[in-house]
């Protein structure tokens, strides 16, 4: 069947309406499954069910009667329409891998299919882009643009040199509690994808920042029915992670840095500036908390890519004209 022509409805950031009866008992169980039995952390699942849901539409369109009738050549197109709408390659690559998560972890062992039709699919060929970073010395600019001595301030400070010096994920930073820092030892104790436990180092400025805000700041934004999460909002619940992207972005503006600077360069300059001083990359991809030191070997073409720049700008031999 031919690719479906016709443009989405909906946006692409706007909320998903519901699956279609015929797709959803079984989206829903497969989502249940990653959370309860995987421990899938749910801004992840919820990911994977919009990518499901989506598809779940499109297939719909076409005629499909459910995940039972489903074939590879509906799923070829279906793969087609998403290259049609301008879905960068990344994205149909995340949501081809949503499709045969479904299929091979849920519909096949559960029986509800007794072959998987996304066997034969391929998706996009593209080359990984390199995460953008900030140099040492825009690094240095940010964090120390929160320079006033109210709560708000003293908070931002702190919560960007922990940022920066443990890399952690902004849904990890906004999770933190008092319990899981330990400014003694000089460490966090995180709970990451999957509910992975895992301890990274803080360094010094980080930890002397921490202390500041334990003392000065947070008691400040404490309200009645506070608990123990760390950075806290200025209605004293857990700071979210939009207050999160606000706060960088201004202080960035405020240092004067031209980049898009969003939170998880924070995480991105953190690996990049540990491996250009020398640390191990297995001990990198330990604090970062990757599964697969693939993951973490991008920043080795970062550094790479930043020393030829280096050598393009400053060799005298690459100055010469002609």
């Amino acid at each position: 069947m031919p690719a479906a022509r016709s443009r989405r409805s909906l946006p692409k950031d706007a909320p998903m309406p519901p699956a279609p009866a015929a797709f959803a008992d079984e989206i829903d169980a497969f989502i249940g499954t990653l959370e309860l039995e995987r421990g899938l952390a749910r801004n992840t699942s919820q990911s994977y069910e919009k990518d499901l849901v989506q598809a779940a539409h499109f297939l719909a369109r076409q005629g499909v009667a459910g995940w039972r009738a489903v074939t590879t050549d509906q799923l070829a197109a279906w793969l087609h329409w998403l290259a049609d709408e301008k879905f960068t390659e990344s994205s149909q690559a995340r949501k081809l891998s949503a499709m045969r998560m479904l299929f091979r972890r849920h519909l096949v062992p559960a029986g509800v299919r007794n072959d998987d039709p996304t066997e034969l699919l391929s998706g996009p060929k593209f080359r990984r882009k390199l995460p953008q970073v900030l140099s040492p010395g825009e690094m240095e600019k940010l964090l120390v643009a929160p320079s006033g001595a109210d709560a708000y301030s003293v908070r931002d400070r702190a919560m960007l040199e922990l940022f920066y010096s443990s890399g952690l994920r902004i849904s990890e930073l906004c999770g933190l509690t008092l319990q899981q820092v330990d400014l003694e030892h000089g460490f966090v104790c995180v709970f990451g994808k999957g509910s992975k436990e895992r301890v990274v180092p803080l360094g010094e400025k980080a930890r002397d920042a921490v202390t500041a805000y334990l003392g000065s700041g947070r008691p400040r934004l404490v309200k009645p029915r506070t608990g123990s999460e760390l950075f806290l909002s200025e209605r004293g619940k857990a700071i979210s992670r939009k207050t999160v992207w606000l706060i960088v972005k201004t202080h960035a503006q405020r240092a004067g840095i031209a980049k898009h600077v969003k939170p998880h360069l924070l995480r991105h300059s953190f690996a990049t500036h540990l491996l250009g001083g020398g640390a191990d990359l297995r001990a990198i991809q330990e604090m970062l908390g990757h599964a697969s030191i693939g993951t973490t070997q991008i920043y080795t073409a970062v550094e790479s890519s930043r020393l030829l720049d280096q050598h393009a700008k400053h060799h005298p031999r690459n100055k010469l004209k002609g």
